[in-house]
């Protein structure tokens, strides 16, 4: 069996990633109590019925107070070689804010007492522990509902066991570093294609600005030295029973330089692993 716990901040698009997992094939439960996690597993696995193969669990801050105990009782699962894995969404406070003032849902933790802004910043520290043990970190402020049940559809679903799922990733810095990201390659030192007018409105796909980076021995030298490391260091990561990795390539504006990098690595990385590419400021 396979064991999914998806979880985070209410307004960060859990029910989405939960719906997701169960269009996938999963067979899916939402807010169970903390405490019945593990009979439920207890349950289930003695049965042996293909339904139960792939399993998601939506487990988050409306389980106050048993939440805490949620790291805890993820280790002695795993502990007793329960596949589980554990996927924690977030989003920037004034996204959050945004989303139930829109949507005008009540957040879990507001009261008479407690404000918007505290409860989600309560939520954020009841979580935290959670979050340290996150195999999977996700990033929603900027991603459409499409976005993301396409990313739990390619990184989560086609996931096969004892295998690293690897998502790389261009992002520019004046738009902020990727919160998901477990390695970031800063790429601004290299010769930027911004600066010739005609390469200025493409983008790192097309292929004039890939002539004019395939051309640049500084650009092909940072393509090397980034294949290289990962691929030294994906197998620690596997051996370590790491089931996500997230590495983000980033230059000034996320249009030229960091997304030509981001397919290059892709195509060169030679490790038996699934590999994805994402790029942050293209359009979807």
């Amino acid at each position: 069996m396979r064991l999914v716990v998806i979880s985070g901040l209410s307004g960060s698009g859990k029910s989405v990633a939960l719906n997701a997992l169960e269009d996938a094939g999963f067979y899916c439960i939402d807010n169970i109590p903390v405490g019945l996690l593990r009979s439920l597993v207890e349950e289930i696995i003695p049965r042996r019925d293909s339904i139960y193969d792939n399993v998601g669990v939506g487990l988050d801050a409306r389980n106050t107070p048993d939440i805490k105990h949620l790291p805890g009782l993820v280790e002695k699962l795993r502990q007793e070689n329960t596949a589980c894995e554990v996927i924690f969404l977030q989003a920037n406070d004034d996204i959050l804010l945004s989303r139930f003032s829109e949507t005008r849902r009540k957040h879990p933790l507001t009261s008479n007492d407690v404000s918007l802004a505290e409860a989600i910043a309560k939520e954020r520290e009841l979580l935290e522990s959670i979050l340290d043990i996150a195999d999977l970190i996700v990033d929603t402020s900027h991603t459409s509902v499409y976005d993301l049940r396409e990313l739990i559809n390619n990184r989560i679903k086609s996931r096969k066991k004892g295998k690293i799922s690897i998502l790389i990733e261009s992002f520019g810095y004046k738009h902020g570093l990727p919160a998901d990201a477990d390695f970031v390659f800063d790429v601004r030192c290299l010769p930027n294609p911004y600066w010739e007018p005609s390469l200025r409105p493409l983008n790192g796909r097309d292929q004039p600005v890939k002539t004019f980076l395939d051309n640049q021995p500084q650009v092909q030298a940072m393509i090397d030295d980034i294949v290289q490391f990962l691929e030294c260091w994906i197998p620690q990561y596997r051996d370590f029973q790491c089931s996500y990795l997230t590495v983000a390539v980033g230059c000034t504006g996320g249009q030229h330089r960091s997304v030509y990098i981001t397919e290059a690595v892709a195509k060169k990385l030679s490790v038996d692993e699934p590999i994805q590419t994402r790029h942050h400021e293209l359009p979807s």
